[in-house]
């Protein structure tokens, strides 16, 4: 199986596991609803989030369009670079990497574009999937699903800690999902194991002829030499 088809396959798949859990959670759970997985430190909470990944926002409506339409851009950009990668003779690593970023970015980029046109609103109702009214927005200004919340450290900083003091303190915080798992993934993976990969390259090595056109120009000027001082030695 070659490395595009393995490539294809991984996306295939991200994308897949990613859109049946958001389905699945937005039309099984109110917004702010959550289950306890595993008590302590693994929830599945119910989230939107308008922005980036992790549930970062980024500006009203307008910066709803620009955030897409960046997505769409990047996601053309990665399509490209991959199917360079596709060709060359690089570690197989360094393709599932890309492929992680891929299909993290498409997968949200597919809430965003679409799930205000196929979803109602969740606030107080659980949503239906292509509801008789229509969805709660237009094309991409759709709400991205997140669900996973992970609250390892729960807590307070101390009263003398700087800004934060006495406030609560949760690590990790975030709501997010596998989309942006895989994308984080993909960039971390890529800055420990593949950084040499985008090193400045060596310069490329001199040409045969050109380090043979010195010494044979040296050799040259030798036999001048040679050939020159007995006759200056005669005329004397």
């Amino acid at each position: 199986m070659s490395n595009k088809t393995k490539s294809i396959l991984i996306i295939l798949l991200i994308l897949v596991v990613d859109q049946i859990l958001k389905i699945y959670i937005k039309t099984h759970f109110m917004l702010g609803e959550e289950v306890v997985v595993a008590k302590h430190w693994f929830i599945l909470h119910f989230v939107e989030n308008n922005g980036m990944a992790f549930g970062f926002e980024f500006g009203n409506n307008i910066g709803k369009y620009f955030l897409t339409i960046f997505r769409m851009a990047a996601i053309g950009a990665l399509g490209w670079y991959l199917s360079k990668l596709w060709k060359k003779e690089v570690p197989f690593g360094l393709v599932v990497c890309f492929s992680l970023i891929l299909a993290g970015a498409t997968g949200n980029l597919i809430d965003s574009a679409f799930y205000g046109l196929i979803f109602n609103e969740s606030h107080g109702v659980v949503a239906t999937l292509f509801p008789a009214g229509g969805g709660y927005t237009s094309f991409l200004l759709g709400k991205v699903v997140d669900m996973f919340y992970f609250p390892l450290i729960e807590g307070h900083f101390p009263s003398w800690f700087p800004i934060w003091g006495s406030q609560e303190f949760i690590f990790f915080r975030p709501v997010f999902n596998i989309a942006d798992s895989s994308i984080s993934v993909g960039i971390v993976a890529i800055f420990i194991f593949y950084r040499q990969y985008f090193d400045d390259k060596k310069p490329e090595a001199i040409a045969p002829s050109e380090v043979a056109a010195p010494e044979a120009e040296t050799a040259t000027h030798e036999v001048v030499e040679e050939t020159t001082e007995p006759q200056n030695a005669t005329t004397k």
